[in-house]
């Protein structure tokens, strides 16, 4: 049995797109493209598909990651392309690896997120970033299945700062307001805080309130480089495992990057 990783986007309109939307899109594609796919056992046997850490559901993300098994051995950067082609647009299936290390799920310490706030000017989303850094701890509510929840947005948190504005992300607004960019990197601790949590303690912080919901796209997610404060490419080990020079150049692989929608 051959095991692929599969770095997968959620663009545009399809951000939209739940968990179980992507889910049942991906296994039509499946079939589509004719993959040999390894089944489970049982009296409803499913495709062994893993997903690892789904953005929520009205997020975009450019760092979505799952895992196929096979019953035949399949290039991974082909399979990519005859998944990709049987996608819905938005839905783009961009990197693969085949699986040559254990403990993926282990790998995916920190999140980096870009908040778009339409109709706030940057100097204010920089006064409240400096004073949501400056506190201790910035404690927030969420409504849970098990009642409201109280916990620390900021520890979380290894960095959060103002961002230029790119033309994707201006092309991508309505009209020519006041926009504030701001990048964030979050570790994924339990219990997990999102870019709603830290927008939260941003208010609770420093009082600022966004006049629309803010525009959220994770751009990477992956091992935590405390040094450098970035999230790094999450293939890399993959890579490195693979014999000749292939595995020697993914060292130079630093970070998960993908152009803006």
């Amino acid at each position: 049995m051959q095991r692929v990783r599969l770095r997968y986007t959620k663009r545009g309109r399809l951000r939209f797109t739940s968990h179980r939307d992507f889910q049942r899109a991906f296994e039509r594609a499946l079939r589509r493209a004719g993959v040999p796919m390894a089944y489970s056992a049982g009296f409803t046997p499913h495709p062994k598909v893993s997903y690892a850490n789904a953005a929520p559901t009205g997020t975009a993300s450019e760092a979505e990651y799952l895992e196929v098994a096979l019953t035949e051995h399949r290039d991974p950067e082909g399979l990519r392309a005859q998944l990709d082609a049987s996608m819905p647009t938005g839905l783009d299936i961009v990197d693969a690896v085949e699986a040559r290390a254990s403990d993926f799920t282990d790998r995916l310490e920190a999140s980096e997120w870009e908040l778009r706030l339409d109709g706030v000017a940057p100097e204010r989303a920089g006064a409240a970033v400096a004073a949501f850094l400056a506190a201790e701890a910035v404690e927030v509510q969420r409504q849970t299945k098990k009642g409201v929840r109280s916990f620390d947005a900021r520890a979380a948190v290894t960095s959060l700062a103002l961002a230029e504005e790119t033309p994707a992300t201006r092309a991508d607004r309505p009209g020519d307001t006041a926009c504030a960019i701001l990048r964030l990197v979050v570790r994924h601790l339990t219990p997990a805080v999102r870019p709603d949590d830290v927008l939260s303690g941003l208010r609770a912080a420093a009082g600022l309130a966004p006049p629309v919901p803010a525009a959220v796209t994770r751009l990477a997610q992956g091992p935590l480089d405390e040094a450098a404060g970035t999230v790094t490419d999450p293939f890399a080990p993959d890579r490195d495992a693979l014999p000749g020079p292939t595995g020697s150049l993914s060292s130079t692989v630093a970070t998960v990057r993908s152009g803006a929608a």
